[in-house]
């Protein structure tokens, strides 16, 4: 997922809703609309309150785009802490 260069200080933000399940899948679609975001000079804000189950590629689809492609708001517990393992094991 490409921003273009969008300032996520600077540009307006639009919310994306993800909800129930998360699996590889739909990255296309979820890409197609964060890339829209971005050409419409939007700053895509993930709200993932509802998101009730992902799999690895959609987790590290995420942990890839987050503050480079797309915000990400209301995340539940659950993801975030995998979301911060896996960097952590990248990172060692």
């Amino acid at each position: 997922m490409k921003s273009r260069g969008i300032s996520p200080k600077l540009a307006p933000r639009v919310t994306i809703r993800v909800s129930g399940k998360l699996f590889q899948g739909h990255l296309p679609y979820l890409e197609q609309l964060v890339q829209s975001a971005a050409e419409c000079r939007l700053w895509p804000q993930l709200n993932l309150a509802h998101l009730e189950e992902l799999d690895r590629a959609a987790l590290f689809c995420l942990i890839d785009g987050e503050n480079r492609d797309f915000g990400i708001v209301s995340c539940p517990s659950f993801i975030r802490e995998w979301m911060d393992h896996e960097r952590e094991r990248a990172a060692a």
